[in-house]
């Protein structure tokens, strides 16, 4: 295709589509294991709880290597920053896929973290970048859609591959999604210079803003509060209400089909009250926690409660990248790899928790602990408004909306 044709798919939309597809895949991989813990426990003779624990691993990883990669490749032109990424993507896939032991796994999934943590680093900001001012937050919605189709298509899709030919085919087969993605990244995005990614001199100011720590432990708080449960969704269904392994998949693709109505709601309702949409968004994150277990007795309460808190989730995490580029205009790659770790360190905590409970007391009590979590995040979440209107004025950057 002569070079002339090419300039048709750098237009700003087709490269946030792009960006979308990759935001799918990422979410897809990350979020995969939540429907085959119980196949990969089979074929590595562990309980699925146990290797529940690759997710700690995987969240870890990237909570601790999103700094430092972030800074390491700050001047690194962001679509051959992007391509590079996908390609250790797929060999860690790869890697994966041909695991013999829970260790390799184990290595593998944290090639993947990696990849993961400069990914979320910068894609937030390019999005914003590639848009008009006026459709940034549009930008952001599509992003989260990938993110959502993830949860409808992609985590189902993985545990159907799983069942019908194994697990390991569904990371292989991620890997070959993954170099199709990495084709069209190359292909719609224009060279993107780095820019305002900050350094480590901007971290000194990041850290002595209230407001911004504040909606950090907001973040940590409430991703452990629900990945405490999220993470034994499949056992906990399976052993709460009996289901078979078709309604499990079928409650799957409904909490992430409750992506894209919040992904409209965001669109539509978060510019007008931003600090009302994030505590709505915490507070029925912790009440849909707290009744999970009730809910559970029957399939037709569960299927609405599941919507109700996949839609939630969405709007909590769309709320705060929201959040977090708007107390952090200048230094935006350095604030939202750091976002991106503390909420990795939330999946981590909330899978550790999640365990501790489950072998302390029984699957039955994930929910309510996670749930008296989220209590507390919604308190934390609440003082942080509370600082902002003190302590700084209306319409100066940095303070909330």
């Amino acid at each position: 295709m002569p070079s002339s044709d090419l300039s048709y798919f750098k237009r700003p939309w087709w490269g946030v589509l792009a960006l979308t597809f990759s935001a799918f895949i990422f979410n897809t991989t990350e979020f995969v294991p939540v429907g085959l813990l119980s196949a990969i426990g089979v074929s590595l003779d562990m309980q699925p709880t146990d290797v529940g624990l690759m997710m700690t691993i995987y969240a870890w990883t990237v909570a601790v290597a999103s700094l430092p990669l972030t800074l390491l490749t700050r001047n690194v032109e962001r679509r051959t920053l992007l391509v590079r990424i996908f390609v250790l993507f797929i060999a860690s896939h790869i890697v994966t896929g041909v695991a013999p032991n829970f260790a390799i796994l184990v290595l593998g999934r944290m090639g993947i973290a990696f990849a993961h943590a400069i990914f979320w680093s910068i894609s937030v900001s390019l999005v914003v970048r590639l848009a008009s001012a006026e459709n940034k937050s549009r930008a952001l919605g599509m992003l989260a859609i990938g993110t959502s189709v993830a949860m409808v298509a992609g985590i189902p899709l993985g545990r159907v591959i799983g069942e019908a030919f194994g697990w390991r085919e569904t990371f292989l087969i991620i890997a070959g999604v993954a170099a199709l993605a990495a084709f069209v990244v190359w292909l719609t995005l224009p060279a993107l210079p780095s820019e305002r990614t900050g350094s480590l001199r901007s971290l000194p100011g990041l850290l002595k803003n209230p407001v911004l720590m504040l909606t950090y432990a907001v973040t940590i708080l409430t991703v452990t509060a629900h990945f405490a449960a999220y993470t034994y969704l499949e056992p906990f269904v399976h052993q709460v209400d009996g289901a078979t392994s078709d309604r499990i998949t079928f409650l799957l693709v409904l909490f992430g089909v409750a992506g894209i109505p919040a992904a409209y709601c965001f669109n539509r309702y978060y510019a007008r009250e931003p600090d009302k949409f994030l505590l709505r968004a915490v507070g029925t994150v912790a009440a849909c926690l707290l009744v999970l277990f009730p809910c559970a007795l029957t399939i037709g309460t569960l299927a609405v409660h599941i919507l109700v808190w996949g839609g939630a989730i969405i709007c909590f995490g769309l709320a705060m990248q929201a959040q977090v580029l708007h107390l952090a205009p200048d230094a935006t790659d350095l604030a939202v790899s750091l976002f991106s770790g503390l909420y990795n360190v939330g999946i981590g905590a909330g899978a550790l928790l999640g365990n501790h409970i489950a072998h302390g007391l029984g699957l039955s009590w994930v929910g309510s602990f996670g749930g008296v979590v989220g209590g507390l995040s919604l308190g934390v979440c609440w003082l942080a408004q509370w600082v902002a209107k003190r302590t700084t004025p209306p319409g100066t950057p940095g303070a909330t909306h």
